[in-house]
Order: C-alpha cells, then sequence, then structure tokens
C-alpha cells in the first residue's frame, strides 16, 4: 500500500510518501509497525492524538481495518477559518 505524510509529519519522517508491504491487520498495527522502523518514525507517531488518518482518502480512526487498503495518509489535524 501507499502511505503518505502530510505536514510536520512529512517533515519529521523525511519522505512524502513510501510503498510498504505490510501484515497489519489496522492501522494501529501499521503505526506500531513504522515506529519500529526508526527513531524518525518513532518521534513522527509519537503522540496519536496529534494525528489524523485517511483510508482510501476517507477520514479514518486508527482502528480501522487495512484489508483492500490501497492507501493510508497521516496528517496533523486541520483547522478552517
Amino acid at each position: 500500500m501507499d502511505v503518505l505524510y502530510f505536514a510536520w509529519v512529512r517533515e519529521r519522517i523525511g519522505l512524502p510518501r513510501e510503498r510498504i508491504d505490510s501484515d497489519a491487520a489496522t492501522v494501529g498495527e501499521l503505526v506500531a509497525e513504522l515506529r519500529k522502523r526508526e527513531a524518525r518514525y518513532a518521534a513522527a507517531f509519537a503522540d496519536l492524538s496529534a494525528l489524523r488518518v485517511a483510508v482510501d482518502q476517507e477520514l479514518s480512526d486508527f482502528d480501522a481495518p487495512l484489508q483492500g487498503v490501497r492507501e493510508v495518509a497521516f496528517f496533523p489535524p486541520m483547522t478552517g477559518g
């Protein structure tokens, strides 16, 4: 699946997107796998309350299933004005 990173998440990880092969069943399990990769991922995913996730371009939760998913995106909460 493609994993996309936006705003400060992208800055901490150093990539806008990457292709990941994972056996994770949920977004939360994917995050756990990413955290274990190296320190920059651990820093980006240290506080999940400061992150939002979209699965195939639909706002989702960290317990969302990943079966059949093509894209997961991580980004900070958005504010408007």
